[in-house]
């Protein structure tokens, strides 16, 4: 992926770590993109009380990102879904991972869309890593 995000010497607003995003999923390889067509990605600051308490998070720095959606049997069998599929990316979280490990950022946003998207559709993180690894 070229680099279209230039190195911040301030944290990324919410604005660029949108624009990060599109261009992390763009790159995500076709074979899992396929499985959120029309998926919405969102960047929040945190998750919200209600995510942090269905997902029993010590913290709210512990979701880096959520893949909310219909259930898989719905678009299965051609239903039409009740709401949009969204992926909610947590920028604060994210962050302050990337300031822990000193990952690139685009790298690190293309690796939360892939396990958002294979975590939500059931693929393994074994194939998960497989795509990962053959992009």
């Amino acid at each position: 992926m070229s680099r279209l995000i230039p190195h911040h010497s301030v944290p990324p607003t919410t604005a660029d770590l949108e624009t990060i995003a599109a261009a992390a999923y763009a790159d995500i390889p076709e074979e899992l993109r396929r499985y959120a067509a029309d998926v919405v990605i969102r960047v929040e600051d945190f998750p919200d009380e209600e995510v942090e308490q269905e997902m029993e998070l010590e913290s709210p720095f512990d979701l880096l990102g959520l893949y909310r959606g219909s259930a898989m049997d719905i678009h299965a069998f051609g239903g039409v879904p009740s709401s949009v599929d969204m992926i909610l990316l947590y920028r604060r979280p994210i962050l302050d991972y990337w300031c822990e490990t000193g990952e690139d950022l685009s790298s690190l946003v293309r690796h939360v869309l892939i396990h958002e998207i294979g975590h939500h559709f059931g693929l393994s993180d074994d194939d998960m890593q497989r795509i990962e690894d053959e992009a």
